[in-house]
């Protein structure tokens, strides 16, 4: 059985009649056309009726937010047809890709040409977002927190984004909203949304829309931008492009939302004591912080005491000073939720939400990743499991079991998992 990792995929030696293994229905999903065919589609019976061509009639300027390296999305298939029909009625508008960073490290020049083509990278104005710097506060959230974005999209006279919708750990789908908060928010607006309390609500979970904080700040922050139309696609697990929505970005999120949902939806039978999965390789894998996601779906479908064991190759270390300090320094998970736990919205710090997550399942479960043997003395520091191939790892979680049940779940950042009794009980 293969599993994700990296640019690759490691061979999990096991029995699959002795496994249950839960994988999303995606490959169910199946375009007409092409990847272009599919957006351009999509672009052609935008939600709530207006073309992009038609938005940028008069307007003197544009601004496209687009992805970051941390995210798959296919730009390639997306930002070209962006361009061409902004231009359709107004060859002269000034037209800037905002890339949304969030709080993440600075996207390098290399890894905008991979991701948006030689032509696009050589001839479009390329700006960067800065958590830190030219952000401009535009009024207040639901939850109290104050709106600061990116100075360029308050002055733009059109603000549109490109995105994918995956299901998100938190913030229940990614994509449309997400792409103002966090992608072009100052700090501050990302720490308040991202609180203790926030984030420990129940419906802060994968999948969850309805009544989830997190997702109505960020539905609010996308009004008050005036964020006025999205191209989302939905990929499988080659990257590519399976479907699209255009359009009015609340209307078409929601509908890319539903649309996913009824493929990516899964139900283990019976929970597991040891899970095996993995962050879907390459891109999302590159990091230890973004590896939380991956395990959040083996955490749903684990019984009391499981063992988790995700493949994430981490090739880009851990993924944040703050997050591994958290970690290695804390007396134990527990410890570091009760602190946590007690920090105001207002005073929460960087990465808190990551090892806020990780800690709760580190209370309940033991963790094992594999990945890099660079990072072996790291994972120790941060109280985590380490093995360098896959097989390993289950035979290290097997010598605490009589007899157990095994869930594999070859992508966990594509699926949302719910137990069988969890369901029956709801």
């Amino acid at each position: 059985m293969l599993i994700p990792y990296g640019h690759n995929a490691m061979c999990l030696n096991i029995d699959e009649k002795n496994v249950l293994k839960v994988e999303s229905d995606i490959h169910g999903l199946v375009r007409n056309g092409s990847e272009d065919e599919t957006v351009l589609a999509a672009m052609a019976e935008p939600f709530g009726g207006t073309k992009l061509s038609e938005l940028a009639k008069g307007k003197k300027n544009a601004v496209i937010i687009i992805s970051d390296h941390t995210r798959p999305v296919p730009s390639k298939h997306i930002i070209p047809f962006m361009l061409a029909e902004l231009r359709e009625n107004n060859p002269q508008i000034d037209i800037t890709l905002l890339v949304a960073t969030g709080c993440h490290r600075e996207t390098q020049p290399e890894e905008l040409r991979a991701k948006l083509g030689n032509e696009v990278f050589n001839n479009e104005k390329i700006i960067v977002h800065d958590c830190d710097k030219n952000n401009v506060a535009i009024g207040i959230l639901p939850s109290g927190a104050e709106l600061v974005i990116d100075r360029l999209a308050v002055e733009t006279e059109l603000l549109v984004a490109e995105g994918f919708i995956e299901p998100h750990f938190f913030a229940g789908f990614s994509g449309g909203r997400k792409s103002v908060l966090p992608g072009i928010c100052d700090r501050k607006t990302v720490l308040g949304n991202h609180c203790s309390k926030f984030i420990d609500d129940p419906n802060a979970r994968t999948g969850i829309l309805e009544n989830n904080p997190i997702h109505r700040d960020m539905l609010a922050a996308a009004k008050m931008a005036k964020l006025s139309y999205i191209v989302n696609v939905i990929i499988n697990e080659k990257k590519e492009v399976v479907a699209a929505v255009a359009g009015e970005p609340e209307a078409a999120h929601k509908a890319g939302c539903e649309l996913l949902s009824k493929y990516c939806k899964a139900v283990a039978e019976e929970g597991g004591d040891i899970i095996i999965t993995s962050n879907g390789g390459a891109p999302l894998d590159q990091n230890v912080y973004q590896a939380v996601k991956g395990l959040t779906a083996a955490e749903a479908a684990a019984n009391d005491g499981a063992t988790l064991i995700i493949c994430a190759e981490c090739a880009d270390g851990i993924g944040g000073d703050d997050f591994y300090k958290a970690l290695k320094e804390a007396e134990s998970a527990e410890k570091l939720l009760e602190i946590i736990r007690k920090t105001p919205m207002e005073e929460t710090v960087p990465d808190q939400w990551q090892y806020q997550i990780l800690a709760r399942m580190m209370e309940k479960y033991r963790i094992i990743f594999v990945a890099s043997p660079l990072l072996k003395e790291k994972f120790a520091e941060m109280k985590l499991g380490y093995a360098e191939d896959v097989n390993t790892a289950l035979a290290m979680a097997k010598a605490n079991y009589k007899d157990p049940k095994i869930v594999v779940i070859p992508d966990g950042v594509s699926i949302v998992v719910a137990k069988k009794q969890i369901l029956l009980r709801g």
